[in-house]
């Protein structure tokens, strides 16, 4: 095999954890394939409520969140070392409309947990974006497609809990 094409295939296997694991991450998800993987590096992220903004001309609802390095977790256990939490930005593009339950938007005292993010398809690619919260809370996007952006923005730090988020089986 020459070495074009060794390289070019060697490009197109899937990456691993280990290979972002110092990097900070910068994804696009496009589909619902590209949405759960967003969505299990966002599991239990959390955020100060005033930390979510609604740009209705624009289109687009950002959150910055503080979430916890889950491509990192079994590195530092092995290791012995503190678990890392890192500031994100995610952006939802395309957004006609935003509604929310158990949220009160813009209270900095209010600190909410993302537990998972779904899509609801209505047809034509459009659909909805549930982000589900902690304590049945849950904001929803109504959007023309799936469109988001998570990118770090921040360097790792370590988590203050030193602890890795738990859930009751």
């Amino acid at each position: 095999m020459r070495r074009t094409e060794q390289a070019a295939k060697q490009q197109l296997r899937d990456a691993t954890f280990e290979e972002g694991a110092e990097r900070p991450l910068a994804l696009i998800a496009a589909d619902t394939d590209d949405l759960a993987v967003i969505a299990a590096l966002l599991q239990d992220a959390v955020f100060p409520a005033s930390e979510m903004r609604w740009l209705a001309r624009e289109r687009r609802f950002a959150l910055l969140l503080n979430r916890f390095r889950w491509e990192d977790f079994e590195a530092a256990r092995r290791q012995n070392r503190p678990y890392e939490r890192v500031q994100t930005l995610l952006v939802a593009d395309d957004v006609l409309k935003v509604a929310s339950q158990g949220v009160r938007p813009g209270d900095p005292d209010t600190i909410l947990s993302l537990l998972d993010i779904t899509f609801e398809p209505a047809g034509d690619g459009a659909g909805a974006l549930i982000f589900t919260l902690a304590g049945d809370g849950a904001i929803r996007l109504d959007v023309e497609a799936i469109n988001l952006t998570l990118k770090d923005v921040t360097r790792p730090y370590s988590a203050p809990s030193r602890k890795a988020p738990q859930h009751p089986e």
